[in-house]
């Protein structure tokens, strides 16, 4: 830990998502969407080889690809060729995860709209691209997947609600839309519907998708603007990006910092986290040499140590922060690993 730090963490809240993930938040709301037309959500997810619990767990690591595939079945079975777009009108632009409360917080349009392109693949899809075009009047807000996902025209109108609520949040009530384009090709009945929940004219069969608008919006302050937010949450997903890295190891390690505390740090739970089976994910793990337990054992020695040295924290606290039940069994395991109890090695430092 930083000895000069007014605040520090003891690494990332979260498993960052890697290249061909991306956060189940996407799926928001689903569930009461499908009751609402006498389904079960539950089928639908698992039609498409997810688990049911990415319903409830945002954080969970699904395939763009599921996404893509979930909302074009969404579409034919509901009979709603605009699924994408209705889904979302129902949806907060929080799916993009904490990125969105750093644009809220920024201090223009234009700093907004900068976190979105830079954190948006840390924080929700590595695949996706965001991309900020300026001409001498217009500015367009464009996004694509670097992925090949074949037919996704629903997860496009889905981005397409959640960007322009974004930027309508961002840009306060004065943000106005000049048009959007879409790669999808909706019916020429459907087009009207389109324009009427988008706000502005449509231009459809497009080679990107984009929300455009005044070029001037770029400098316009954000009415939510909150300076003390956007430095801390800046600082920590900039370091997130710093230090994002695709090993297996890296995504395990971050993992268990952030779940010692609680208490239910395992090895089910982080498969979950990441992605993947409990055997896939010790395949993996055997294959760098190393074992889920061990790497817990690594990260509560290491995060011991910190604590110890820093003097804040009462052994009993330390120990609960390592999600253990009680400090007798925390001594024990750091003398195994240091040859010294907490208490010696505090004394020492």
């Amino acid at each position: 830990m930083g000895q000069n730090s007014f605040f520090s963490l003891d690494g990332p809240l979260d498993v960052a998502p890697g290249g061909g993930q991306v956060r189940a938040a996407n799926f928001a709301g689903l569930a009461g969407v499908a009751r609402s037309h006498g389904r079960d959500a539950r089928g639908i997810i698992e039609r498409h080889g997810m688990e049911a619990r990415v319903l409830t767990d945002p954080e969970s690591l699904v395939a763009p690809q599921q996404v893509a595939d979930t909302f074009e079945y969404c579409s034919a079975v509901f009979d709603d060729p605009l699924f994408g777009l209705h889904f979302a009108t129902m949806q907060d632009p929080e799916v993009f995860g904490c990125v969105t409360a750093l644009c809220r917080s920024a201090p223009t349009v234009r700093a907004g709209i900068r976190c979105l392109i830079d954190f948006l693949p840390v924080v929700h899809a590595p695949d996706c691209e965001v991309v900020l075009i300026e001409g001498r009047e217009t500015a367009e807000l464009t996004w694509l997947v670097n992925t090949d996902i074949g037919v996704n025209d629903q997860a496009n109108y889905q981005a397409a609600m959640l960007n322009m609520k974004l930027l309508q949040a961002i840009g306060g009530p004065g943000f106005k839309p000049s048009w959007v384009s879409l790669s999808a090709d909706p019916r020429a009945t459907d087009l009207p519907e389109i324009e009427k929940t988008l706000g502005c004219r449509v231009m459809s069969r497009s080679n990107r998708n984009s929300v455009a608008f005044p070029v001037r919006a770029l400098e316009q302050p954000v009415p939510s603007a909150n300076r003390l937010l956007y430095r801390l949450l800046g600082s920590y997903l900039q370091r997130v990006k710093s230090e994002h890295s695709q090993s297996i190891i890296d995504k395990v390690d971050s993992y268990i910092r952030g779940a010692l505390a609680t208490g239910a740090c395992s090895i089910e739970r982080c498969a979950e986290k990441t992605g993947m089976s409990v055997r896939t994910l010790q395949s993996r793990l055997a294959a760098e040499g190393a074992k889920f337990s061990e790497l817990v054992e690594k990260q509560r020695e290491s995060i011991a140590r910190g604590y110890l040295a820093e003097g804040r924290l009462s052994l009993d606290e330390i120990a609960d922060r390592l999600g253990y039940g009680e400090q007798t069994s925390f001594g024990r395991a750091f003398k195994r690993w240091t040859g010294m109890t907490p208490q010696q090695f505090r004394a020492a430092c």
